[in-house]
């Protein structure tokens, strides 16, 4: 009996414990998705009116970019950017304006220097002897691969809205799942521990 007492006194304690562990893991998601959300709105970010599906396509044809450059599927025109799946969106559409203005070069694919053979090459050169110079013979940085720091910059800052998003959403669906199994447990305590063991029907005499 005492054995018993203990078992049911212990699977109430194991239940409340994971009770308090889900509520506090669905409050910190819950205030972490909003956060994002709040973060976003703060910065008024709107999608442009070409980053569409088609309009994106049709951008990157006339910029001639190769058909292995992997074009968005999500739509945010004139959308405000305000959660995370929305600023992921934003951020990859980013990278194809990038692209397009790079000729299809990612950074590691250009020189760090404008070449003075021909200034409008993305390419550009690292060799500093061929490289344009400014007025006091300076090597000229180039130009379209700073254009890949910038983009770099803010969409990462983009991709990370997404990620805590996400990890937001799950931290608030562990919370549930903690809740619910912590009532779980505090029921089949109480079912299994908590009753009175049946003795079965008296014997009937003489």
């Amino acid at each position: 009996m005492r054995r018993r007492r203990v078992w049911e006194i212990g699977g109430f304690i194991a239940g409340g414990v994971l009770i308090v562990f889900g509520a506090v893991a669905l409050y910190l998601g819950v205030d972490g998705y909003q956060t994002v959300h709040d973060e976003l709105d703060k910065e008024y970010i709107v999608g442009g009116t070409d980053m569409s599906p088609d309009e994106i396509r049709a951008g990157a044809e006339e910029a001639g970019l190769p058909d292995t450059i992997e074009l968005p599927s999500c739509d945010v025109v004139d959308e405000q950017i305000d959660t995370g799946e929305e600023a992921r969106c934003f951020a990859q559409y980013m990278r194809v304006h990038a692209l397009e203005g790079t000729g299809g070069l990612t950074y590691a694919q250009m020189g760090r220097l404008q070449s003075a053979a021909n200034p409008d090459d993305p390419a550009g050169t690292d060799d500093e002897e061929a490289a344009a110079k400014d007025e006091n013979g300076e090597p000229i940085s180039n130009p379209r691969r700073n254009t890949w720091i910038n983009e770099v910059a803010l969409a990462t800052a983009l991709n990370v809205s997404y990620m805590a998003e996400q990890i937001s959403i799950f931290g608030i669906v562990v919370g549930i799942a903690l809740i619910l199994t912590g009532i779980g447990l505090i029921i089949l305590a109480f079912a299994v521990f908590g009753r009175e063991p049946s003795t079965g029907p008296a014997s009937a005499t003489g």
